[in-house]
């Protein structure tokens, strides 16, 4: 199984020391969110969003040599959004990641999911 799979794998089965196992050192991360993200802040989003989610569903995967970009379904009680996520990927480690967040969609079924 290749870092992606493991990775997916791990943050949406809430594995938070898996997932952090897979991130290079010096992981650059970003986000279109309304605030600061840095990689601990990133992993425990994902929690919160594998906490309140009733599901998370990868609707599409596009692989390259240096990464993947994933489209996910984050299914809530009220209703969806959708976040991209861009990985970065050298020498079995995720060394960027990148989300984009539907944050209209994000703001409706997961208030207070980035507030600090």
């Amino acid at each position: 199984m290749d870092v992606v799979d493991l990775w997916v794998r791990s943050w949406t089965g809430d594995d938070l020391p898996g997932a952090r196992r897979l991130l290079a050192p010096d992981v650059e991360a970003e986000w279109n969110l309304d605030a600061p993200v840095d990689e601990e802040e990133l992993l425990q989003v994902l929690h919160r969003i594998i906490a309140f989610a009733d599901g998370v569903t990868v609707v599409a995967r596009t692989d390259a040599v240096d990464g993947a970009a994933l489209i996910y379904d984050l299914a809530a009680p009220f209703g969806t959004a959708r976040l991209v996520e861009f990985l970065g990927v050298q020498q079995e480690k995720i060394n960027e990641v990148r989300h984009v967040y539907d944050v209209t969609a994000i703001d409706r079924y997961f208030p207070g999911l980035y507030a600090n």
